[in-house]
């Protein structure tokens, strides 16, 4: 299975979300949800590029971030696609808890490269036709000697708090790339979901701190 694209510190993907025409979202859902990412962005520096901490201590951190501010079922099943239909509920289970675990592996190791990049954010939009009521909030990632990277934040606002849903890095969608390589691997396998288990097995074992 490929690995990962990485999205600055934390960030994957395939097709940006944004190309429909854009609507102003109402002023109270643009500041929530910009605050929202501001506040992430800050915890997740502040908690998770110390150079004195393991990488078990990262990962526990990040886990936590994790499940606190992002729809991690509601992105499973998305990379899942069609298949998630197909699966077993035991399949489904185990499918749900190595996903959690390829992200936190992956995406932990990431902030031991830190290297003092600002995130400023360039503003806020709801996409037309959006099913999940969600706010794309546009930034960027601000590096010393190289361009800067673009970086949106679908933010999803429930009706209790607002959680991430996808991540785009330059256009390019942390979910919809998952879906096309679990896809890809899926096929490669007889579609059989069962294939992508054992692959996502292999995988979260490869990058479990040692």
């Amino acid at each position: 299975m490929r690995s990962m694209t990485k999205f600055g510190a934390f960030c994957l993907g395939v097709a940006l979300l944004v190309v429909a025409v854009a609507l102003p979202a109402r002023a109270e859902e643009v500041a929530d949800a910009q605050a929202f990412v501001r506040t992430l962005a800050d915890k997740a520096i502040s908690q998770l590029t110390s150079p004195t901490m393991s990488q078990a201590e990262r990962e526990q951190g990040f886990r936590a971030l994790l499940k606190e501010h992002f729809d991690v079922p509601a992105i499973g099943r998305s990379a899942l696609g069609r298949y998630w239909r197909v699966a077993t509920p035991e399949e489904q289970t185990e499918y749900m808890g190595l996903f959690e675990d390829l992200i936190v592996s992956t995406y932990a190791q990431r902030f031991r490269d830190y290297g003092g990049e600002n995130l400023d954010i360039l503003g806020a939009s709801k996409p037309a036709g959006s099913e999940d009521n969600a706010v794309v909030v546009q930034s960027q990632i601000s590096r010393n000697v190289a361009k800067p990277i673009r970086l949106d934040w679908r933010v999803a606002q429930a009706s209790t708090d607002p959680s991430i849903v996808d991540i785009v890095i330059e256009g390019v969608s942390m979910m919809q790339t998952q879906r096309s390589e679990f896809t890809s691997v899926i096929v490669r396998n007889g579609n059989k979901v069962s294939g992508l288990i054992t692959e996502l097995r292999a995988k979260t074992k490869a990058l479990a701190p040692k």
